[in-house]
């Protein structure tokens, strides 16, 4: 994609939602943690459920431990790959008050130091809560990236370079908020709503269903 159209996508993207936000509920940056961890492979509206009741009786790490991992289980067990899940929350959870003196770190190194924090799931509480400018590439963004001939590349982490590079700074820290929510709305996988396009005359996609 041509820069002067790059430029006039993010600028249509942010004139449309200006403060663009995720769709995860938290409550302070622990939870807002715990929900990603929870979120692989799993939509933000089954996590919310699941969290609902969970995070009112455990909003700090100290309180999530005490719980124990039957209780965490129990919790979660309705999203996918929760046995897993509700083990890496209680381990978190255990290596913050040990390591971090309870509090989540504002780094990427310490963030993936944690059980079940991953490259993205560390991009997305640096993002949302610590202000930067990172970008989480997930399903949607990887895909957009491709199709939009944005970022093109093989695997998350050269997309993630990509558009680091193409994507202008005064853009960046809400573009992969925008980016997902194009992807999850109007430019689905298998049949993007062209005729809901914003960007419809700057994408040349082979895709197009206009």
């Amino acid at each position: 994609m041509l820069k002067k159209n790059i430029e006039e996508m993010f600028r249509r993207f942010e004139a449309r939602d200006p403060e663009p936000k995720g769709e995860l509920d938290y409550i302070n940056v622990y939870t807002l943690l715990v929900a990603v961890v929870l979120s692989a492979q799993a939509t933000d509206v089954g996590v919310n459920k699941a969290t609902k009741a969970l995070f009112q009786i455990a909003d700090t790490p100290e309180k999530m431990v005490s719980l124990g991992l039957a209780s965490i289980t129990e919790h979660v067990r309705t999203i996918g790959l929760y046995r897993n899940k509700a083990k890496n929350v209680l381990a978190l959870s255990e290596r913050l008050i040990a390591h971090f003196n309870s509090q989540v770190p504002d780094n990427r190194e310490d963030l993936e130091s944690l059980a079940g924090v991953g490259r993205k799931t560390a991009n997305v509480v640096l993002n949302l809560y610590f202000g930067q400018p990172t970008i989480a590439v997930d399903t949607h963004i990887f895909r957009l990236s491709n199709r939009l001939k944005l970022a093109p590349s093989k695997n998350v982490v050269e997309t993630e370079r990509k558009l680091e590079k193409a994507i202008p700074a005064k853009y960046k820290r809400h573009s992969h908020h925008w980016l997902i929510l194009h992807g999850r709305y109007v430019c689905k996988a298998r049949k993007p709503l062209c005729d809901e396009c914003i960007i419809e005359d700057l994408c040349k996609s082979a895709d197009k269903v206009v």
